[in-house]
C-alpha cells in the first residue's frame, strides 16, 4: 500500500521506540507551526516597533479562546478514526473521515464570521491599550480569514495521526513555514506593511499546508481515502467525534478564558510588559508544543490499542508517555531558561522587554514539565473514550484555580511573579486529580488482552 510506509503499528511490539518515532515528527510539526507566529512577532518587533509586537501578542489568548472548541473536535476525529482503524472497521473509518473533513469546513466558515465581528469588542473587553488596539483588531481579522484552511489542516492531520502518519504533516508544515518566513520579510521589510503583512503571510502559508494535506488524503488507499463527492456529515460518526472532541474543545476554550484573564492582568502593566510577556510566552510555546506531541501520542496509541482490545498495553503506554514528557519538559524548559537572555533578544533589543520576558520564563519554564504530565494523563483518559470527566477535573483544578487565584492571591499581591505562579500551582493539583481518575477508569477494562 502507498501509505503503509508512513504508518506505525501501535498495537504490537516494544513501545518506547514507536512512541518516539510517532512523537518526534509531531514535536517538529508543532514547532514549525509556532514558528509561523514567532516569525510574525520577530518581524514586527524588529521592523514595526513594540506596539505592533504587542498587538500580535495581545490577540493570541483571544484567538485560542475562539478556535479551541473546533480544534478540540479534531481530537475527537483522531480518537474515532484510530478506534475504528484498530478494530478494522473500514466503512466506519471512511464515514468518519468524510464527516470530519465536512465538519472542519463548516467550522472554518463559522469562525470567519465570528472573528470578523467579535475582534474589536472582545479586544476592548480585555483592556487592550489604545496604542495597540487598532493594529490588534486588523491582525486578528486577517488571521480569521484563514480559518477554513486552518481547520482543514487540523482535522486532516488528526486523521493521518490516527494511523501513525506524523511525517507528512511535518513535511507540509516545513514547506509552509519557509514560505511564511519569506513572505513576512517581503511584506513588512520590502513593502513597508505592518501587522497586516504578517497576517496575510500566515494565511497564505496555512493555505499551502492545507492543500498539501488535501492532496495526500485524496491519494490515500483504502478507507482513509477522501472522495470530495462523498463529503457529508454522518450523524452517528459526528456524535462519536463530538463525544470526545466537544469536551476537549470546551476544556481548551475555558482554559483560554483563564489565559484571557491573565492576559488582561498583564495588560494592566502597560505595553512594555505586554511585549515582554508576548516574547516569553512565545519561547515557552516551543516547550509546550513538544510536550503536547507526547499527549497526542498517548491519545492515538491508547485509542488504537483499545479498538484492537490490547488492554494490557494501556498502562504501559501511559507510563512510557509520562517518562518521555517529563524528560522533554525538563530538558527544553531548563534549556530555554538558561538561554533566555539570548532568545529574548531575537524578539527585541529593548532591555525592559527582555526583563519582563525573563521574569515570566523564570516561573513557567522551570515548572513546565508538570503541565506535560497533566496533559498526558488527559490523553490516556480520552484515548479510552472518557472525555467529559477529565474536562471537569481540568476546568476545576486548573482553570477554576487560576481564576480564583487572580481574584484572591493576585488581588492582594498584584505583581507579575504572583500572577505567573498560578500556572505551576494549578498543574500540580490537576495532575494529581487526573491520576486518581485514570486509576478508576482503568478498572472498567480487562487487565489482559481480549
Amino acid at each position: 500500500m502507498k501509505n503503509a510506509s508512513y504508518e506505525i503499528d501501535m498495537c504490537n511490539g516494544p513501545l518506547l521506540g514507536k512512541i518516539l518515532r510517532f512523537s518526534i515528527p509531531l514535536m517538529l510539526s508543532g514547532i514549525l507551526q509556532l514558528l509561523f507566529n514567532a516569525a510574525d512577532i520577530v518581524v514586527v518587533g524588529r521592523f514595526s516597533g513594540r506596539e505592533a509586537m504587542a498587538a500580535v501578542g495581545a490577540t493570541s489568548a483571544l484567538i485560542n479562546l475562539l478556535i479551541n472548541i473546533f480544534v478540540g473536535l479534531s481530537v475527537g476525529a483522531n480518537v474515532a478514526v484510530a478506534r475504528y482503524y484498530g478494530a478494522r472497521r473500514e466503512k466506519d473509518v471512511s464515514k468518519t473521515v468524510h464527516t470530519a473533513i465536512t465538519t472542519s469546513l463548516v467550522s472554518g466558515l463559522f469562525l470567519v464570521i465570528l472573528g470578523l465581528t467579535a475582534a474589536r469588542p472582545m479586544l476592548e473587553l480585555m483592556g487592550t491599550p489604545e496604542d495597540v488596539l487598532d493594529k490588534a483588531v486588523l491582525y486578528m481579522r486577517i488571521y480569521f480569514l484563514g480559518m477554513p484552511v486552518l481547520m482543514f489542516y487540523n482535522f486532516g492531520s488528526a486523521i493521518l495521526r490516527a494511523v501513525g502518519d506524523t511525517k507528512r504533516p511535518l513535511y507540509f508544515l516545513f514547506t509552509a513555514g519557509v514560505i511564511n518566513a519569506v513572505l513576512n520579510v517581503v511584506f513588512v521589510v520590502q513593502f513597508g506593511m505592518s501587522v497586516d503583512g504578517v497576517g496575510w503571510a500566515t494565511v497564505i502559508s496555512e493555505t499551502i499546508s492545507a492543500l498539501l494535506v488535501l492532496k495526500t488524503l485524496m491519494g490515500m488507499e483504502g478507507p482513509l481515502r477522501l472522495h470530495l463527492k462523498q463529503l457529508r456529515i454522518h450523524r452517528k460518526h459526528l456524535l462519536q467525534i463530538i463525544k470526545v472532541g466537544l469536551p476537549a474543545g470546551v476544556q481548551g476554550a475555558i482554559f483560554s478564558v483563564s489565559n484571557v484573564l491573565i492576559q488582561s492582568s498583564v495588560n494592566s502593566f502597560g505595553s512594555v510588559a505586554m511585549a515582554g510577556n508576548t516574547a516569553g510566552a512565545n519561547i515557552e510555546g516551543f516547550v509546550y508544543t513538544a510536550m503536547n506531541a507526547v499527549y497526542q501520542t498517548s491519545l492515538s496509541f491508547t485509542s488504537q490499542n483499545l479498538g484492537a482490545r490490547k488492554y494490557a498495553r494501556i498502562n504501559k503506554i501511559m507510563i512510557t508517555c509520562q517518562g518521555v514528557v517529563m524528560a522533554v519538559g525538563m530538558l527544553l524548559g531548563f534549556g530555554a531558561l538558561a538561554g533566555g537572555n539570548i532568545l529574548l533578544r531575537i524578539y527585541s533589543e529593548d532591555p525592559e522587554v527582555i526583563r519582563y520576558g525573563l521574569l515570566r520564563m523564570s516561573v513557567i519554564c522551570s515548572t513546565y514539565f508538570l503541565c506535560g504530565m497533566m496533559d498526558c494523563m488527559v490523553g490516556s483518559l480520552r484515548g479510552m473514550g472518557y472525555s467529559v470527566f477529565p474536562m471537569i477535573v481540568s476546568l476545576v483544578g486548573a482553570c477554576g484555580l487560576r481564576i480564583v487565584w487572580i481574584f484572591t492571591i493576585f488581588a492582594v499581591w498584584p505583581t507579575l511573579t504572583v500572577l505567573y505562579l498560578s500556572y505551576p500551582v494549578s498543574w500540580v493539583v490537576t495532575t494529581l486529580a487526573h491520576v486518581i481518575t485514570f486509576v478508576k477508569v482503568r478498572r472498567k477494562y480487562p487487565k489482559e488482552d481480549a
